[in-house]
């Protein structure tokens, strides 16, 4: 087994002295979990620089925010701004070690943090995600505010409250969920052709109390088409967010996106570009 030493003051189990310790870690990802270290207790701030220069060692993406949104999730919170800094300074019980050892690791394959913690937040909601469900990115933030300002607009023009939608490839629900709790009278059909992302869209909307005004379903937008024209009502508007890459250009994407997406089979029709749907699958 194959190891990056890092040399790190941490604190020894018998005693509140600190003292240099050399901290090994294994350098392997596809060896397992990285074991705490034996015999010493480290605060929330010394791990996250810990992993942070192990992280960097490993050519992980964004080391430093990775090391902070997994211990701030081990600790209960968002960020580490949010965490009271006598708290930051307080050693990490046995358990919390375990749980940033074993979910820091798990960086180690090039799992991006979000699938590491299994949420993200996107705009005001906080929502499960789960691999290979695409993760949202802030252009798909824009998006929804766009899409907002069109539908302020058609309901001062046409004098109505209950506006319909379609959403092609829900994914995680983070663009139909957003448009539902931003407008209480809204009623989206949304579809996917995974059934993961059926199964995340409905879970998050369960967790959101949104379930009641979104209807998700199993669906291929070309090969289910007349399935679609009689499950949905006729609707306002339509929404996806599907950005594309040149297959030329595939080989540019953080390992981190290749490693843990799987590409949908649909898009193998299209010869010259293939689909990655960052922002709403």
């Amino acid at each position: 087994m194959l190891f990056k030493t890092i040399c790190f003051r941490l604190m020894h189990s018998g005693g509140s002295k600190h003292r240099s310790v050399v901290v090994r870690l294994s350098s392997s990802a596809a060896e397992g979990a990285v074991a705490p270290p034996a015999n010493c207790r480290i605060t929330a701030e010394q791990a996250v620089r810990l992993w942070a220069q192990h992280f960097t060692l490993h050519g992980i993406s964004e080391p430093l925010l990775s090391s902070q949104y997994i211990i701030s999730h081990v600790l209960g919170q968002k960020t580490l701004e949010c965490v009271p800094r006598k708290r930051l300074r307080d050693t990490l019980t046995d358990r919390e070690m375990e749980r940033v050892w074993k979910l820091c690791s798990k960086c180690l394959t090039r799992m991006p943090v979000q699938y590491v913690i299994e949420e993200w937040d996107f705009r005001d909601l906080t929502l499960k995600m789960k691999c290979p469900v695409f993760i949202p990115r802030p252009e798909t933030e824009e998006l929804v505010s766009l899409v907002l300002e069109d539908l302020r607009l058609i309901r001062w023009e046409s004098h109505r409250t209950d506006l319909r939608g379609l959403e092609v490839g829900c994914g995680s629900g983070a663009i139909s969920l957003s448009l539902l709790h931003s407008i209480p009278q809204l009623r989206v059909f949304a579809l996917d052709q995974s059934q993961t992302a059926v199964c995340l869209t409905t879970e998050n909307a369960n967790r959101l109390g949104l379930q009641d005004r979104l209807d998700v379903h199993h669906l291929d937008v070309i090969k289910d088409a007349d399935a679609i024209l009689r499950e949905c009502d006729p609707v306002d508007f339509i929404v996806s967010n599907p950005p594309y890459l040149l297959s030329q250009d595939m080989k540019t994407l953080q390992t981190e996106i290749l490693s843990h997406i799987s590409f949908l089979e649909g898009l193998k029709t299209m010869p010259h570009w293939t689909g990655v749907w960052t922002g709403c699958l």
